[in-house]
């Protein structure tokens, strides 16, 4: 069984062996880098953080599309909408979603729907 102070010394001969390795790579990775900055002509404005897209369009990469938003009305879910049929008894229905038993009842008695259609603003 190993104990603490040998988990130790194996944790820091580890740190030591990795950053050898990390000063080693270090300059061929430089090298890599710049050679790619250089083909595609990167500069190091670019590589800053920029909040506009006009930037990244400027520097020959395409520029992020936002998706277009629908309209507010559309957008406020939950929002009442006017009523286009109204009851016998006072009932309304927008026309959205299943038909409305009392509306599916007279149907059925064979009275038209559009017998129930509520006049839009519009038409008055």
């Amino acid at each position: 069984m190993t104990n603490l102070i040998d988990i130790q010394g194996q944790i820091e001969k580890l740190q030591k062996q990795a950053a050898d390795i990390k000063s080693k790579e270090f300059a061929a990775t430089v090298r890599d880098i710049q050679a790619k900055m250089q083909a595609f002509g990167i500069t190091m404005k670019d590589l800053q953080t920029r909040k506009s897209a006009k930037g990244a369009a400027k520097a020959g990469r395409p520029a992020k599309v936002k998706a277009a938003k629908a309209p507010k009305a559309a957008r406020k879910a939950g929002q009442p909408v006017a009523a286009k049929f109204r009851g016998p008894n006072g009932e309304t229905w927008s026309g959205r979603g299943l038909t409305p038993k009392w509306l599916a009842s007279l149907v059925a008695q064979g009275q038209a729907k559009e017998s129930f259609a509520v006049a839009s603003p519009a038409a008055e």
